[in-house]
């Protein structure tokens, strides 16, 4: 376990950007076996990133942010609604705060734009999670990535 502190920021610069794409490769490419060529997409362009660092640098967990028409699809076409997604922390950082961490600086960003509410599709093992942090399941069980999923929601 880590001992060094971490800071959670949006992701502003083009090094900040790379750094949550080699968190979400390392996660969600190497260890969920997603396909590299959907876990990029054209939403990465508009989405607002945020980064958790540690101290010395190290990239620890990253998430984003959709909102407006880039949200609408994922959220019912609600333009007042943000869709949270892409959360990844890495193995060294499970345990420490920093997804609960990531989803609040979402929740901050959402909220800085107007949005009243905040739609995540969670794996299926990750509810319970989401749940300790506010949102409340919806719909049914889907699959995305081979995986199953639930959509979820919580009013800011």
């Amino acid at each position: 376990m880590s001992t060094h502190a971490y800071v959670v920021r949006v992701a502003e610069d083009p090094a900040d950007r790379e750094a949550c794409f080699t968190v979400r490769k390392q996660v969600f490419v190497g260890e969920q076996g997603v396909p590299e060529d959907i876990e990029y997409d054209a939403y990465d362009a508009v989405a607002v990133h945020v980064l958790a660092v540690r101290e010395d640098g190290v990239p620890l967990g990253t998430g984003r942010l959709l909102h407006g028409a880039a949200s609408a699809g994922k959220t019912g076409g609600d333009m007042t609604v943000g869709s949270l997604g892409r959360l990844a922390v890495t193995q060294v950082a499970r345990g420490l705060g920093v997804g609960a961490a990531l989803v609040r600086a979402v929740e901050d960003a959402a909220r800085a734009r107007g949005l009243v509410a905040v739609d995540l599709h969670a794996q299926t093992h990750a509810l319970g999670f989401y749940e300790r942090l506010g949102y409340v399941a919806y719909g049914p069980e889907f699959p995305d990535a081979g995986m199953a999923h639930r959509a979820m929601r919580r009013v800011l």
